[in-house]
């Protein structure tokens, strides 16, 4: 193997001096709205920790956190960079950019960022990200004017897509006067390592690496070894285990990622206590860590959760996480489908409000009826439709970010087990 370079980088240190070529075998740009969304959330967390009203725009440098965004692998050909590993985040970040671009209003402060998205030549644009089938693509995402996606490849009609994602989901925070110092933060304090080899073969060996030797176990895998060795008696663990693989791949029939949203919706809807607060300085609390580290938190909360012994554990799967995943799947494969009863639950998926999971599991209880859950999920659902609406019609954000502090704080703790009839009470004031 030749030499091997890895270097940190902000974003304009990145993106300012260098062009990135895709090899024609590299597989297309597919990340999902999914992926898009949980990016601009963990940046807009991050910046949202350090920032205040009335900060210098010096403090963003001085002051202000940093955010580490991973790795990009390189295979540098006589002076020409060919992304082996990285495409996704780093054209997902170009769209970003030029949204931040088009909302910005100080001409010098969009000319730095336009430096990053492309340079300049003989009349033509050349982008960071220089693959010649997604030019006119991004040419016209930058320009604003209207781009047809009809006959175009996989990666130019999921880049028009998550454009649309980036533009629905950007926090109304993150805008107006906050949006020069976000701007700032992004390309000055967003880093990633920039690993480079001299050769096409060493960098999929470093790929492979870095991804295919020992796999990183997830926070799903990680949860299920510290449940099952709490559980001492040997035939219990064994029907625990059963359980959680068959409700693991039930879920993931539904996506490769799903048990985890899962998790998360479970334990945020019947035992998260507390939410950071949007303000500088404060610190991640309970629904927050669940989102990030799940695994931790129910480790680190093993009192509340009533997970003193063998059998607490043994319970914990057979009977809580067997329970609220079950109705997780259903819930989901009803947003998914249009099914009798649960319709509403399908319009406020097309709203692409996925808050809703958590709400709808909070009043669930193990000992209710079907029907009585069944008769919940209309009202809490009936009760979001109508939220949604409002807030559409007054042109409110129902972005995840702007949502989730008071869907936490106004109505999960407020609806958490309660009977249907009180529900509705409580729901219509």
């Amino acid at each position: 193997m030749k030499e091997i370079r890895g270097d940190a980088k902000n974003i304009r240190t990145l993106l300012g001096g260098s062009k990135f070529a895709i090899d024609y075998y590299q597989r297309e740009f597919r990340w999902e709205k999914k992926q898009v969304t949980e990016l601009i959330d963990d940046l807009c967390d991050k910046f949202m920790d350090s920032h205040e009203d009335g900060n210098e725009r010096s403090a963003v440098i001085e002051g202000y956190g940093h955010y580490f965004l991973g790795s990009i692998i390189i295979s540098d050909k006589d002076g020409k960079k060919f992304i082996i590993d990285g495409q996704q985040r780093l054209t997902s970040l170009t769209l970003l950019l030029i949204h931040i671009y088009r909302q910005l209003d100080e001409d010098e402060q969009k000319k730095e960022i336009a430096n990053l998205i492309f340079s300049y030549q003989v009349g033509k644009r050349s982008f960071n990200l220089d693959v010649e089938e997604r030019t006119a693509c991004m040419d016209a995402l930058f320009t604003g004017e209207l781009f047809e996606e009809n006959d175009q490849s996989e990666s130019v009609v999921n880049i028009l897509s998550r454009f649309q994602d980036v533009e629905e989901h950007f926090p109304e925070e993150l805008g107006g006067d906050t949006l020069p110092y976000f701007a700032d933060w992004l390309i000055e304090n967003v880093h990633l390592v920039e690993i480079t080899a001299y050769s096409d073969a060493d960098a999929y060996t470093i790929f492979e690496t870095m991804n295919d030797r020992g796999l990183s176990l997830t926070p799903t895998d990680m949860l299920k070894g510290y449940l099952l060795a709490n559980i001492t008696a040997p035939d219990r663990r064994i029907s625990s285990s059963v359980i959680w693989r068959e409700r693991i791949a039930a879920l993931q029939e539904i996506d490769k990622d799903e048990e985890a949203d899962a998790i998360k919706s479970w334990l945020r809807s019947q035992h998260a206590q507390n939410i950071r607060e949007r303000k500088r300085g404060a610190k991640p609390q309970d629904f927050d860590l669940i989102g990030t580290e799940f695994h931790r938190w129910v480790r680190d909360h093993e009192e509340p959760l009533d997970l003193a012994k063998s059998t607490d554990f043994g319970r914990f799967i057979e009977k809580d996480f067997s329970f609220y995943t079950r109705w997780y799947e259903r819930i989901r494969r009803a947003a998914d489908t249009l099914t009798e009863g649960l319709e509403t639950i399908h319009y406020n998926a097309h709203n692409n409000f996925t808050l809703q999971y958590p709400v709808l599991l909070a009043p669930l209880v193990r000992t209710d009826t079907e029907t009585e859950i069944l008769r919940k999920l209309r009202i809490v659902a009936t009760f979001l439709n109508i939220l949604i609406a409002r807030r559409i019609w007054n042109w409110k954000s129902t972005s995840y970010s702007q949502m989730q502090y008071n869907m936490f704080q106004l109505v999960i703790l407020n609806i958490r087990g309660k009977p249907a009839a009180e529900l509705a009470d409580i729901l219509t004031q």
